[in-house]
């Protein structure tokens, strides 16, 4: 399933793009931001489209219309925190060449709507770190509400461990907002 917005498609993911997926995930500041380590070889990108993804039905690749190049990822995966059907967990991630340019919250809000309606979703979640300014701003644009932080959450690849701020999103929020 595609999600067209004014600048960008939003597609699954396909064989065909690891070189693109290389391109912005061997970025040192891109893995920092989501919480993985920079990809160090097309090998390595390789493995991880087929395994993260390839046939995920709520994820996509981030493509600019214009030039239809591909940006980064964006997806609804099951929430760990929540134990229940009708909540998805957002995750999300672009290449540093694109950042500050509002990509990310037209894509979200594109993703937020397809949760809503389309998955029948009724809170979505997201987090981010705390050192991750633009991150927050992409969600707070896009009418999370902050719940709290979970302090010494994530031990990253580089053995730095990390606090996560955490978000929601409910199904009669994003409508009064008008998402």
């Amino acid at each position: 399933m595609e999600l067209i917005t004014e600048r960008l498609t939003l597609r699954p993911f396909r064989e065909d793009d690891t070189e693109a997926l290389y391109a912005y995930s061997k970025d040192e500041p891109v893995g920092r931001n989501a919480g993985w380590k920079p990809h160090e070889s097309l090998l390595e990108s390789s493995d991880i489209l087929h395994l993260v993804f390839l046939d995920q039905p709520s994820v996509w690749a981030v493509e600019r219309r214009g030039d239809r190049r591909l940006m980064g990822s964006v997806g609804l995966i099951a929430d760990s925190a929540r134990q229940y059907g009708s909540a998805r967990s957002l995750g999300y991630a672009l290449g540093v060449d694109y950042w500050g340019q509002g990509y990310m919250t037209e894509a979200v809000r594109a993703v937020l709507r397809f949760g809503f309606e389309q998955m029948a979703l009724d809170l979505i979640s997201a987090t981010c770190y705390p050192d991750n300014p633009a991150s927050r701003r992409v969600l707070e644009k896009c009418g999370f509400a902050y719940e709290g932080t979970l302090h010494r959450a994530e031990l990253l690849y580089n053995g730095e461990i990390k606090d996560h701020l955490h978000f929601y999103l409910t199904h009669e929020a994003a409508a009064r907002a008008g998402l």
